[in-house]
């Protein structure tokens, strides 16, 4: 006998919010200019075609590489995070300094945060981006609060992971 499962979605009781600060995920390849910029964000087109329903707020704080954040940057993040009314937050970012930023989030109280980017722009057929964010959106829904960093197929909370640039993954410390 099979069991039935409610259908799968984004769960409206518990509301997320998405900011986009940049990194690889939102990255645009210039073939004249022969580099990437990041470009706009690519968290809506994911979402749908992740087929993920309900209305997700998705608010655009930064278009930066994430070796050019700067401790500003991480304060403007953190504040437009602590002054929300969302106690479920999903971050986009690049990953080369993801670590530092999840860090600098620690200790807001009450909410439960979620970095995550890709290592291929999202733009890529090859991308992580849509395992990413669909890892870091079922994340937070089902994690107590705390900051996190979803990549590679596994959830690490932020003062117990690192990037690895040689293998170019995350993993635990």
């Amino acid at each position: 006998m099979s069991k039935r499962f409610p259908q799968a979605g984004y769960n409206a009781s518990l509301p997320i919010t998405i900011y986009t600060t940049g990194g690889t995920i939102d990255k645009v390849y210039f073939d004249a200019k022969g580099g990437y910029e990041v470009g706009a964000p690519m968290v809506r087109q994911i979402l749908e075609h992740g087929r993920v329903h309900g209305e997700i707020p998705i608010i655009e704080l930064l278009r930066k590489d994430s070796l050019e954040m700067t401790a500003a940057d991480r304060s403007a993040i953190r504040d437009a995070i602590a002054a929300s009314d969302a106690t479920r937050v999903v971050v986009t970012h690049g990953t080369d300094t993801m670590v530092e930023t999840a860090l600098a989030l620690q200790g807001i109280t009450g909410k439960t945060i979620v970095l995550t980017g890709a290592l291929q722009p999202a733009r890529f057929a090859d991308s992580d981006a849509e395992f990413n964010l669909g890892l870091a959106i079922g994340a937070v829904q089902a994690l107590p609060a705390g900051v996190y960093i979803a990549a590679n197929g596994q959830v690490f909370p932020a003062d117990a992971v690192r990037k690895n640039t040689a293998l170019n993954r995350f993993e635990s410390i």
